[in-house]
């Protein structure tokens, strides 16, 4: 056989016998993601919908967000508004957004809540719904939160819990877990970001608040690209004993954040993302963008496909469920 110039090393392996006869066509090229297998899917599914349940979201002049500024990711030192993330999201079939609070000055909190709650009764924007922000260990909090209850835009809260202000524990005080509890009886549900080495510390105030839903988010925050074997073990230990728990659900977010600058792969994030995907299964999982935070590492859309590569080989209701089902159930929203 001559080969000429014109031809590829893919269309000269293709036509050799022994890639033939095993069906494996010419294999992937040096750099290239495997193909999936010729008898997976046949056709080309129709684009999923996406209901993004973590955006932030800041304009700087509304509400005091101090931690953009000393962060040293000088990306992140701008206002980010909603145009902004339509443009990221342009072309990815982005249907919904839901807000993730920013942790602002906690002076602040009710100025922030009021922002998003305007910002989705206004109805032009992708943003729905919000988790908003609160302070859980503080003795004001059920008053606090009392004040959105019953409004339809408000789904959650978050508190940070891997900050300096902070300490292991602080999630198992009285105070902090009667107001989880609190949560569960106006119906709101409570982001649980935390240490990877405390979602343990997470499950225990979880079985404290058999009435409040639980969100994990990013992961557990696990460093995709920690070697630590103990930390990587304490989360794998918390995470499947998260899963027993029926009203928790995890949100893959948030890990591009760990991977190696400029020289990640999805193949990287892929044993936190299929780990997380096994262990809750297909019906408590769910998809969250994290931007803007991603840009240290990722734009919107680098991340969103590099994902949607990870799941690809799974099945069209698993990725439905992924990207949109689930977070419509959960939150309880209208698309």
């Amino acid at each position: 056989m001559v080969v000429g110039p014109e031809w590829t090393r893919r269309a000269f392996l293709e036509r050799l016998p022994v890639w033939s006869s095993l069906g494996l066509g010419a294999g992937p090229l040096c750099g290239e993601l495997p193909a999936a297998p010729r008898n997976e899917r046949t056709q080309v599914d129709p684009p999923i919908p996406i209901v993004d349940t973590h955006v932030h979201l800041w304009d700087l002049a509304a509400v005091n967000v101090p931690w953009v500024k000393t962060s040293g990711w000088e990306i992140l030192n701008r206002n980010y508004l909603t145009d902004d993330f339509k443009d990221a999201t342009h072309g990815l079939h982005v249907v919904l957004g839901i807000y993730m609070e920013v942790y602002a000055d906690p002076a602040d909190l009710d100025k922030e809540a009021e922002y998003v709650i305007n910002l989705c009764k206004r109805g032009d924007t992708p943003i729905k719904a919000a988790v908003i922000g609160g302070r859980p260990e503080s003795p004001g909090f059920r008053a606090y939160i009392a004040k959105y209850a019953g409004n339809p835009y408000v789904k959650g809260v978050r508190r940070v819990l891997h900050n300096d202000d902070m300490p292991r524990g602080a999630c198992l005080e009285p105070q902090f877990v009667d107001s989880i509890k609190g949560l569960g009886e106006l119906n709101l549900s409570f982001d649980l970001c935390t240490r990877p080495s405390e979602i343990i510390d997470g499950v225990k105030l979880i079985d404290q608040c058999p009435k409040t839903r639980f969100v994990i988010d990013h992961c557990g925050n696990i460093d995709v690209s920690s070697t630590n074997r103990r930390l990587r073990q304490a989360w794998e230990q918390g995470m499947r004993e998260a899963a027993k728990r029926n009203h928790v659900v995890c949100k893959i977010s948030g890990i591009v954040r760990t991977a190696t600058k400029d020289t990640w792969k999805p193949r990287d994030l892929a044993p936190v993302v299929d780990f997380c995907l096994d262990t809750f299964g297909s019906n408590r999982v769910m998809f969250g963008g994290d931007w803007p935070a991603i840009h240290i590492r990722a734009t919107y859309r680098q991340w969103t496909e590099a994902l949607q590569e990870i799941v690809r080989r799974r099945s069209l209701d698993f990725r439905r469920k992924l990207f949109h089902d689930n977070a419509v159930k959960f939150f309880g929203l209208r698309v």
